[in-house]
C-alpha cells in the first residue's frame, strides 16, 4: 500500500492528548498542508486560523463547557464527559477554519481541514475534526470570541481541527462498504 493510502487508513479521532506542544516545523507543515487545500475557482474562501496557545484553548473549553452545559439537549454534554469532560480533550493545538460562507465554502474548507487531519497523522500525530467548537460562536460571547480570534469580517466558524500527541491509539473505524453503490 502506497504512504498515501496507509495514512488514510490508519487515521483515526483522537479524543485523548497529552500537553506536548507541537514543534515550529510542525506548524509551518499543517499550515502549508491546509493552504495547500484545492477550492473551487481557486476562490480559497477560508482564513486558518492556528492557535498554539494551551491557556487560551483551556479557556475556550471552558467556555464551550459552559454553554453545553446550558443547553436543553444534554447529547452533546454527555458526550464530551463521556471522554474526560473537555470540548478540546485536551488539545494543546487548534486550527479553526473560518469561511465566507459563499456557494462552495463548506466543500471547501471540508477539503483543507481534512489535508490538515492526513498530515497531521503522517507526522505521526493524533487529530479530530471537532465541530462542537461552532457551539463557541453562537453563544453570547460569539461575536467577541470572532474578534480574539481575529475572524476577518463577514466570516463566521466553519471547522476546527484538534492536534498534538495522541495518549492513547485506538483503531480507525471499519469500512461499511453498505454504504457504497456501484452503478
Amino acid at each position: 500500500m502506497n504512504e498515501t493510502l496507509k495514512t488514510i487508513a490508519e487515521r483515526y479521532s483522537c479524543r485523548d492528548f497529552s500537553d506536548a506542544p507541537l514543534s515550529d516545523s510542525q506548524v509551518k507543515a499543517l499550515v502549508e498542508a491546509a493552504l495547500a487545500a484545492p477550492s473551487a475557482r481557486n476562490l480559497q474562501p477560508w482564513h486558518v486560523i492556528v492557535v498554539n496557545d494551551k491557556k487560551l484553548i483551556d479557556d475556550l473549553d471552558a467556555e464551550a463547557m459552559s454553554l453545553l452545559v446550558a443547553e436543553e439537549n444534554k447529547a452533546s454534554y454527555e458526550f464530551v464527559m463521556a471522554y474526560g469532560g473537555k470540548v478540546f480533550f485536551n488539545a494543546p493545538f487548534m486550527i479553526i477554519v473560518a469561511s465566507d460562507g459563499s456557494k462552495w465554502a463548506a466543500n471547501d474548507c471540508g477539503i483543507l481541514s481534512q489535508n490538515v487531519a492526513l498530515a497531521a497523522h503522517s507526522l505521526g500525530l493524533g487529530n479530530v475534526h471537532c465541530g462542537m467548537a461552532r457551539v463557541l460562536f453562537s453563544g453570547p460571547r460569539g461575536d467577541e470570541l470572532k474578534k480574539k480570534l481575529k475572524f476577518p469580517d463577514g466570516y463566521n466558524f466553519g471547522l476546527a481541527i484538534l492536534i498534538g500527541t495522541a495518549n492513547s491509539g485506538k483503531e480507525p473505524h471499519e469500512l461499511d462498504m453498505s454504504k457504497v453503490s456501484y452503478i
